[in-house]
Formats: C-alpha cells, structure tokens, sequence
C-alpha cells in the first residue's frame, strides 16, 4: 500500500483526524498540517496519561507530518491556503460544523479553487441535524451511539468509561477509509471530487450491527443479557487465583469441547447448548472455580496450544512487549520516541513516516514549492498572516 503522491491538507487538531492523517501518512500520504499562527495544535502540549504538557500525545499521531502555519482569518492566509489547495488531492478538517464557512475554507469555497478536491468533515455529531453544533468528546460520543449503555456486567452496575477513546479511534480509521475510498473512485473515474461527512456517532452506531436487530425491532439490549456481552457462561471474563483475569470465548461447539478437554473436564461438554437460566447459572459456578484455582500465567501455559479460545487479560505495556506484537512489527522501537506503527501488513508498503514535525517548521518550504517568493514570505511574515517556525 503506498499513497506517494497523494497530497492531504490537514486541518485536524487533537486526536481523531490527525489519527486519520497519521495512518494516511503512514501509508505513504504527504500530510501537509495547517496550523494556526500562534500555538499551534493544542495536543502539543498535551499528555495521553494526565493533564501534564509533555506533547505525547501530538508525538504519537503527528509523524512524518509538514507543518505549515497559517492565519485562516486573514485574507493572506486564506489566498496562502487555496494556493497549496491547488496541488492537493484531498483535505480533512475537525472543527465543529459551521466554522470552515465562516473561516471562508468550507467545500464549496475550495471546489472554486480546486474542483476535483476530496473534502472530508469529520465531527461529533456530522454536519446535518440538531445536534449538528452540539459539544463533545468521545464519553459523550460513547454515550449517544448506546455503546457505553452496554460497557457494564448487568443493568445494576454503573456504565464503565471504555479503556480506550473508541469514538475518536474510530472516528478517524473511517474518517482516513472514506477519504481513501474516495480517491480511488475519483482514480476509477467514477466520480470526481466530492464532499464527505463523517460523524463519530455515526461510526459508534455501525459498531453496533450484532445488537442491531434486536433493537431495530423494538427491543432493548440489556449489558450481560445478550450473547457477547455475559449472557453465555462460555463467552466471559473470570478471575484467576492470583487476582488477574483471564477470558474464554468458545462460541463454537469445537472449541468449548477443547476447553473441557484441556481442563479435564469433558462432563461439561453437552452443557454447551444449554438454555435454562438456572443451568447456565450452575455452569458459570463451575467455571469461576475452575479458574480460581490457578494463576493467569499458569492458565496461559495450559492453554498455549490449546484451541479452547482462552487468552489472559494483558495490560497494555504487556500486549506491547509480547512476541506475537513483536512478530508484526507493529511496535516501531527504532525511533525516539517509540510509536505504535501502520496496523496492517502489506507485501508493498512504504516507508513508515518519522519525525514530529515543529510548529510551522515547514512553511517556507511548502509555500516555496507552491511558488512563493522570498519576499512573499517576508510579506506574509510581517503581516502576520503566517509563522514560520524560526
């Protein structure tokens, strides 16, 4: 998969759209990120883990990026804009729905300058309906689309904060998929330019399709009531004698056999299909203690090459160092920072991008190529109107 030669600007703060930029970038995409004149995006001086300002968070998302920073609210920052949108295939922009109209840079705005322009608009909420300008952030997102309703173990229990921002996560996997596809249409001569409007919600609901049916049909999706998320003994978490956790997913009949078999207890087999609830309630006793009984990695050693489908619950900084991540070169350890790399496998794809670009370290250079004069950039620079990183 190599994108070389394919230009975006990214007008993306934060972490959904330059997660979207950072995978096309990975791709082989050249990212050019439009910056403001005077911070820049505010992630640089955020943290994944705390409210401290030590810019991890821009480090992990922006590689391999140019940065260019331009005053949108001015006139010469808007021309500086359209001239580098000349030579761009595609853009992608975070701001709530409505901002890229009065900055003047919205879609149909551009489409005068660069008609055959893919535009991407990702946001909370998408660009149509009442919550079009509606706040948020991902919890808020989580708990619009139903997922964060079903993050708990029963309707008793409080709804639990997901481990990871699935909404902006994924938000900006679809957001990068659709700009992707679109370009390929355009490529196929399908289409030519176009306009697309990503709304994470919109993503968190799609993830739902195996409780869909249920729901469409006027029913309600209870959390520990359904097949995935407790209902089934065999589908579950459980906790191992050392305080850890560890989990089986044997949906199939195969694979719960070869859990019976592995634990020596093959009277368990015709269990499997059981539907009474006090039954169900018997066997999931009957498992809390089997696996009460030893330690997570001892569980690990039993089940090594074992197809009963029971893997521990890892830590995040234990499912980094392990040899199976390892093994897919996902974790790329030769740059400094470390990073978490392109998670797919290609048998041609290019080069993965590196270094974080500085604020507006690469202004002069992008507005050069796109033929700007010396004293064009002096112009630009005392007026403000852009920032150079110097």
């Amino acid at each position: 998969m190599q994108l070389d030669g394919v230009r975006v600007l990214d007008l993306t703060r934060y972490l959904p759209g330059p997660y979207a930029t950072q995978l096309l970038a990975d791709a082989g995409a050249e990212i050019v990120k439009i910056e403001d004149t005077s911070t820049g995006d505010p992630t640089r001086w955020m943290s994944f883990e705390s409210d401290e300002s030590d810019g991890t968070l821009f480090e992990a998302v922006n590689r391999g990026k140019r940065s260019v920073a331009l005053d949108l609210k001015s006139a010469a920052g808007r021309e500086a804009f359209f001239d580098l949108a000349r030579d761009a295939d595609a853009l992608i922009e975070g701001f709530r729905p409505g901002v890229t109209e009065r900055l003047g840079v919205d879609y149909d705005s551009l489409c005068e300058h660069t008609p055959d322009i893919v535009y991407c608009s990702l946001s909370g909420y998408g660009g149509t309906g009442p919550y079009r300008t509606r706040a948020g952030h991902d919890l808020n997102y989580a708990a619009f689309s139903g997922l964060l309703d079903m993050t708990r173990a029963d309707e008793g229990s409080k709804p639990q904060i997901p481990g990871v921002p699935v909404g902006d996560m994924a938000g900006g996997l679809f957001a990068a998929f659709s700009l992707v596809g679109a370009l390929c249409s355009r490529e196929l001569g399908n289409t030519g330019g176009e306009y697309l409007d990503v709304a994470m919600t919109d993503v968190l609901i799609s993830f739902s399709q195996a409780l869909a049916p249920d729901a469409l049909g006027n029913e309600t999706p209870r959390p520990g009531e359904t097949a995935l998320t407790g209902d089934l003994p065999w589908y579950g978490v459980y906790e191992t004698a050392d305080g850890e956790y560890v989990t089986i997913a044997a949906l199939e009949p195969p694979f719960w056999r070869a859990f019976c078999e592995t634990v020596g207890r093959e009277d368990l087999v015709d269990m499997h299909t059981i539907t009474d609830d006090a039954t169900r309630a018997a066997l999931r006793e009957e498992l809390i203690e089997i696996f009460a009984a030893r330690t997570r990695e001892e569980w690990e050693q039993v089940f090594e090459n074992s197809d009963a489908t029971v893997e521990p619950v890892r830590t995040l900084p234990e499912a980094l160092d392990h040899p199976q991540t390892d093994s897919r070169g996902l974790v790329e350890r030769n740059l400094e920072p470390a990073r978490i790399g392109f998670p797919a496998r290609s048998s041609n794809h290019a080069d993965p991008a590196s270094g974080v670009p500085a604020h507006g370290e690469h202004t002069a250079q992008v507005l050069r190529e796109a033929g700007y004069t010396d004293g064009d950039l002096d112009e630009l620079r005392e007026t403000g109107a852009a920032a150079f990183g110097e």
